[in-house]
């Protein structure tokens, strides 16, 4: 994405009741190397969709993305008072789908072919994560551990 394609996204993202996006640094050396957020917020509904990439693939597997939902879904249930935090992943992409079971999140449904890639369709799993899975794996800490 160019420098002037990111402004005009974050200028959408800024103006959108319904998303909240953050880019994610290493704290270290300001380095950006993803992008996190909360997407598709009903608050009637008190549930919202969550979205973590970790484009640099070099700084993959040194828990940036581990921290970054931790922190999201820590706004998303203390913060905002949601409910249910939700990802659709891809069913092929076996890596994303132990991440997102190995922070808490569980497998609730195949939208079957849900997914158009490479001129293929592919099942999309849904996962979520409720208010009170989240407290039990993190009890009183904002980030695990912390």
């Amino acid at each position: 994405m160019s420098k002037a394609d990111w402004e005009k996204f974050l200028d959408e993202v800024r103006g959108d009741r319904k998303r909240a996006w953050f880019m994610v640094i290493v704290k270290e050396n300001d380095k950006v190397i993803g992008e996190a957020g909360l997407l598709r917020m009903d608050r009637a509904w008190l549930t919202t969709d969550v979205s973590v990439i970790i484009g640099e693939k070099t700084e993959w597997g040194k828990g940036y993305g581990t921290e970054t939902i931790a922190l999201l879904l820590n706004y998303a249930f203390r913060h905002l008072k949601f409910h249910r935090v939700a990802v659709g992943v891809v069913g092929f992409n076996e890596r994303a789908l132990r991440f997102w079971e190995k922070v808490g999140f569980r497998k609730e449904g195949i939208q079957r072919d849900g997914y158009y890639y490479d001129h293929k369709y592919h099942d999309f799993v849904m996962m979520s994560i409720l208010e009170d899975e989240f407290r039990e794996l993190h009890g009183a800490n904002i980030i695990p551990g912390g």
